[in-house]
């Protein structure tokens, strides 16, 4: 089924100047971007965007982090576009993450693993809207 999903470069990614190479890798992978721009967001703004994790002991690092510099986000669309963007990211700790997933390429820790992606469809949605109203 081709759905949607919301794809985030971090700002450790950013930083490093690998959009090119992040959404080229996404495209080689049969995903389209069909949208895609860069901002600057809040902590305000990063803590709405996280609400679903704010009890969990990392909800304020992860807003502060997300927050710290530019991030590009972008939509995603594929077959099973979800699913793939989860595998083609890899596990959240790049230490775990396989071979070939961006997560492995290009995350430097649990933290700053360069890369988000909706869990859901309904996710996805949800997290499309917040960045592109």
């Amino acid at each position: 089924m081709i759905e949607q999903t919301l794809s985030i470069i971090k700002p450790d990614a950013v930083e490093r100047n690998l959009e090119d190479r992040i959404k080229n890798f996404f495209k080689e992978k049969d995903l389209k971007i069909l949208k895609s721009k860069k901002v600057k967001i809040s902590r305000e703004e990063a803590s709405e965007f996280y609400k679903v994790h704010q009890t969990k002991p990392f909800y304020n690092d992860l807003c502060n982090y997300l927050s710290s510099g530019p991030i590009v986000v972008m939509i995603l669309e594929g077959e099973n576009a979800v699913a793939k963007n989860r595998e083609l990211m890899g596990a959240t700790d790049p230490n775990n993450a396989e071979e070939g997933t961006l997560r492995k390429m290009y995350g430097l820790s649990i933290d700053k693993n360069s890369v988000h992606g909706s869990d859901s469809v309904l996710n996805g949605k949800i997290e499309i809207d917040f960045f592109f109203k």
